[in-house]
């Protein structure tokens, strides 16, 4: 039977989040002063060599791009904590456990690429954790942990896009949540045209103990290509509905029958989507897969957000799937055509489908327009939305024709 693996929730139900002691004493902040005693371009090669890859979505190595911030007088760490992602409380709950950990990982990216100043960008549905994470930050200068890194608490307004790290950075500065051209990227051109760093929660999490360990530990968890552990949501038709944190090469089989204890009320399992409402539908067959990002994107499904939606056999894909649609047509920003136009025309296909009213045709369209999303819309909002419609027509292909007019 397959273990969890706690890294990022190393200290979870073990201390009280509230009080930084308990934190100190279990060994926090050492890695910060480790770090500080490390050349910047040796913490970054060590950050490199662990392959920690970002934890929020898109998993391109942290290290890497770290080196890509040119030197400037003025740059910024951004942490993302908008998880906007239904199903998805992976962040929330690490925060909610350990929120000095957060707060270390940031000030050793802040050592790491020559800045002082840091921001959590947090969603608007969690304003008791962001009244945590000030009492955590309000300690920490107290106790002169931080030293000269600052770090200010910032709320968002409830939209889905401003996931997006460019679009984050709009909402930051005050302006309406949407997503920017690239390039130039934030590493380059951020927050106030400065030089940025925006990673996940769980990816500066991650931080305190590749310092300690060493990036070279931190590589031989899990499977190569994408190291070390995952938070994991477990939500749906599931008998276990908790948070969990599994080394990468777990199998998503391993997630759902040995953690999550298999499906409820004796049921049969039908499919599950992984990484949030944009991901993939999985079906039975490649339930074998591990959870990492490379075997996901593999199968044509994603490891995102790392949420784990577990449907059984009663539910209606369909309908599900018309739900999902309905989500992005409401949260498109409309900066660009493909995405405002395709969010809304996939929605308008799915009812006619859902309806019993659509004609073979209409898959036909559905199909092009949804081929056409994932290349041509500005952001990963718009090119991930067709992803539950893809999958379903592939792996669910019955469902489709049975709703079709006779």
């Amino acid at each position: 039977m397959a273990a969890e693996m706690r890294i990022v929730l190393r200290n979870a139900d073990q201390i009280n989040p509230d009080k930084i002691e308990d934190y100190v004493q279990a060994g926090g902040y050492k890695a910060l002063e480790k770090a500080r005693s490390m050349a910047r371009t040796d913490l970054i090669a060590e950050v490199k060599k662990s392959n920690l890859r970002g934890r929020g979505g898109a998993g391109f190595n942290a290290g890497m791009k770290w080196s890509f911030v040119p030197e400037a007088p003025v740059k910024y760490v951004v942490c993302n904590l908008d998880e906007g992602e239904p199903g998805t409380y992976k962040d929330r709950t690490i925060v909610e456990k350990d929120p000095q950990r957060l707060l270390e990982g940031m000030a050793i990216c802040g050592h790491a690429i020559n800045s002082n100043q840091g921001y959590i960008y947090c969603r608007g549905e969690y304003p008791y954790v962001v009244d945590l994470l000030r009492r955590a930050i309000d300690q920490a200068r107290s106790s002169g942990v931080l030293g000269d890194f600052n770090i200010e608490v910032r709320m968002g307004g409830g939209a889905y896009v401003c996931g997006e790290e460019t679009a984050l950075i709009e909402s930051i500065e005050g302006h309406r949540g949407e997503p920017r051209f690239k390039p130039p990227f934030p590493g380059v051109s951020g927050l106030w045209d400065k030089p940025t760093v925006v990673n996940n929660v769980e990816t500066f999490a991650n931080l305190p103990d590749i310092v300690m360990r060493g990036g070279a530990w931190f590589a031989s968890i899990g499977t190569p290509s994408y190291p070390g552990t995952k938070v994991l949501t477990l939500t749906g038709d599931v008998v276990n509905r908790i948070p969990i944190e599994v080394p990468t090469n777990t199998t998503i089989r391993e997630v759902i029958f040995d953690f999550g204890g298999g499906i409820r009320g004796g049921k049969k399992f039908k499919a599950v989507q992984i990484g949030g409402t944009s991901g993939g539908f999985i079906p039975e067959s490649l339930l074998d897969t591990p959870i990492d990002a490379d075997s996901m994107r593999n199968i044509g499904a994603t490891l995102g957000t790392g949420a784990v939606l577990v449907m059984d056999e009663t539910r209606d894909i369909i309908d599900i799937v018309t739900r999902i649609s309905k989500f992005f047509e409401h949260e498109s920003c409309g900066k660009c055509n493909p995405c405002r136009e395709g969010t809304f025309r996939a929605y308008e296909i799915m009812k006619k489908i859902n309806k019993g009213q659509a004609a073979p045709a209409d898959l036909d369209k559905l199909a092009l327009l949804s081929r056409v999303m994932t290349k041509a819309c500005l952001c990963g909002l718009g090119q991930a939305a067709p992803g539950p419609i893809l999958t379903t027509m592939e792996h669910f292909k019955a469902e489709y024709q049975a709703r079709l007019q006779i």
